[in-house]
């Protein structure tokens, strides 16, 4: 066999694990449209025809994709955005503002985001505008070709389409929706929410301007399908240098998918959520442990990566509190327990403290009020705490009414994890909850 032969067929172990490190980062990290959406065809069709009623024909539309998290909404719009672009006319003309209502959180920087992505600043300058419907009209107007008699067709994609519906006056979306309906541009607006009930959100002035139009996508997936993902997403391609070594790589991950344990953990993230690029994540993590001396995923990885996946942020962060900060957290969940779930201030929260003092003569748990008041701040920046919603800011701080975030279980987890936790701390704890 020559020498040339042998390299083809057989690399060594490390170029060959630098190999699926990337083929597979990529796939997780990169994730290709499909070449046809599988089982939503008829929603494919509708809004591509919808679409190109706009680009090509300058017919303004309106439509809504509702469905759940991880249904496929937004790889259904580029799925459609790469058909419709094919048509080098589109390609030339069409214009795309794409924006999202948990970045866009107000009409004034919405409207922002819209000059920006039509590449307007210039046009608009120094302008000063009475109304956002006249910075808008305008900013269609600038749009408009030489000849000023024809409008390039504009697209709005609004992602997470409900937090939109919270704008005062709803004001973008009652001017998007009043340009998609008169003949002043070709416009269309599609939204993307997992809202069912979105359309009850909107004003009767806005409802009366969108179309009604919906697609409505509903996530089918099942167990059986959502375990063929995983093997597909872990396995290697035919085309890898190193064929023995994909062989091997791929028996490996047949052999992973049918542990028991695997399918338990798995089914647990499945039931949690099925929006398949949660599980990304979680591959990631196995992916991450595989070396030279370890070439395969075993299903310790999994569970490892699992309990990583799954971790409680709340719990982790308490073991980074000072003895104090943890004092404090026993005083609230036992005046929790005691005055069943009511709200508390940081003078009961004291008081509590105080009674476990005096049932001990050490003097290392003996601090300032000044001390205290700091802890119970910096509880509250962690969000460990929060104010009771309408509690008045002009109350003292130390009778402000704060709610405790943390269950039984949150709290005594960090106890059993706190790193060298004082014995009559842990004492007061267990007879704090019973």
């Amino acid at each position: 066999m020559s020498k040339r032969k042998l390299k083809d067929d057989h690399l060594p172990v490390g170029d060959s694990i630098t190999q699926v490190q990337k083929i597979l980062r990529e796939r997780f990290c990169h994730q290709k449209l499909p070449e046809k959406p599988e089982g939503v065809e008829a929603q494919h069709k509708h809004l591509l025809e919808l679409l190109k009623r706009t680009a090509i024909h300058g017919e303004s539309n309106s439509v809504l994709i509702v469905g759940p998290r991880g249904a496929g909404k937004t790889m259904l719009l580029n799925c459609v955005l790469r058909d419709l672009l094919e048509d080098k006319d589109v390609q030339k003309n069409l214009l795309q503002v794409h924006l999202n209502g948990l970045l866009q959180t107000d009409d004034r920087i919405a409207l922002k985001e819209i000059t920006r992505q039509l590449h307007l600043e210039n046009a608009v300058g120094d302008k000063v505008f009475g109304s956002f419907a006249e910075n808008l009209a305008f900013l269609l107007e600038a749009l408009k070709k030489g000849d000023r008699s024809s409008s390039r067709p504009v697209l709005f994609v609004l992602d997470e389409f409900d937090l939109f519906a919270h704008h005062k006056n709803q004001t973008l979306l009652y001017n998007l929706f009043d340009v998609s309906q008169s003949a002043q541009a070709p416009v269309a607006v599609v939204g993307l929410t997992c809202r069912l009930d979105v359309l009850e959100l909107l004003e009767k002035r806005v409802k009366s301007r969108f179309s009604h139009r919906q697609i409505h996508l509903l996530s089918s997936l099942t167990f059986s399908q959502y375990l063929e993902r995983v093997r597909a997403q872990l396995s290697l391609p035919g085309s890898f240098p190193d064929s023995k070594f994909a062989q091997d790589w791929n028996g490996g991950i047949e052999t992973l998918c049918e542990d028991k344990s695997v399918e338990e953990v798995l089914q647990r993230h499945f039931n949690s959520s099925t929006d398949f690029r949660s599980i990304q994540m979680l591959l990631m993590l196995c992916l991450s442990r595989v070396s030279v001396a370890k070439p395969t995923i075993k299903p310790a990885d999994l569970l490892e990566a699992s309990r990583l996946c799954l971790s409680d942020a709340k719990a982790n962060m308490l073991h980074g509190l000072s003895i104090l900060e943890l004092c404090l957290i026993i005083a609230m969940k036992h005046l929790n327990d005691v005055y069943e779930g009511e709200p508390f201030n940081l003078q009961m929260v004291h008081n509590e403290f105080k009674k476990f003092l005096h049932r001990k003569s050490n003097s290392m748990y003996n601090f300032d009020q000044p001390v205290i008041m700091k802890a119970f701040e910096h509880l509250q920046q962690l969000e460990l705490i929060r104010p009771v919603d309408g509690s008045s800011a002009k109350t003292q701080r130390e009778y402000q009414l704060m709610r405790l975030m943390l269950d039984h279980s949150q709290i005594m987890e960090a106890l059993q994890k706190y790193p060298q936790c004082p014995t009559d701390v842990k004492q007061w704890a267990m007879s704090a909850f019973g």
